[in-house]
């Protein structure tokens, strides 16, 4: 999968406005990402947010919890090891209109079990936020392969039981 170097800004979920920011340098991760949308008064029919096409529940979070512990939580590690994981689903995380970013950092605290505010209030490199031009890109699948090995091993189970059932009766 090839990756588009461009500045993007991976919103850090924010409660005022989140606006996209494009330049030609690398892609960014916003400080936008980090804070969680307060829900607005007034109708919200038309600007409800899309589901987020990731299965973040099925990530690997071992990325950022080896790295970033306490109770110091040093901010060069655990910045580092939010990016590593964060940056290659930065073209979802950058879009407003979904709920990628609260699903990530709601994944991230319950498996990482860190305090409020952790990566918002530590994780700061410019007006742009956090640059993923230096991460080295994985390949990223909207779900990771233990949930489609779990559908496959689910699918062959009942095959065998449907096959066993006929043997015997």
């Amino acid at each position: 999968m090839a990756v588009d170097r461009r500045l993007l800004p991976l919103f850090l979920l924010s409660a005022a406005a989140l606006a996209g920011v494009a330049s030609a340098t690398g892609p960014f991760l916003s400080d936008g990402v980090f804070q969680v949308s307060a829900g607005s008064t007034g109708r919200s029919l038309l600007q409800a947010k899309k589901d987020c096409p990731v299965n973040f529940e099925f990530q690997n979070y071992t990325i950022i919890t080896s790295k970033c512990k306490g109770p110091k939580f040093p901010a060069s590690q655990c910045c580092a090891a939010l990016k590593e994981f964060a940056c290659p689903f930065y073209m979802y995380l950058n879009d407003d209109s979904n709920t990628c970013a609260s699903t990530m950092f709601s994944y991230i605290n319950l498996f990482g079990k860190y305090p409020p505010g952790l990566f918002s209030s530590e994780c700061k490199e410019g007006k742009l936020g956090l640059s993923c031009a230096d991460v080295p890109q994985r390949d990223i699948s909207t779900a990771d392969g233990r949930h489609h090995a779990q559908s496959s091993l689910l699918a062959w189970i009942t095959v065998l039981s449907v096959l066993v059932a006929l043997l015997f009766h």
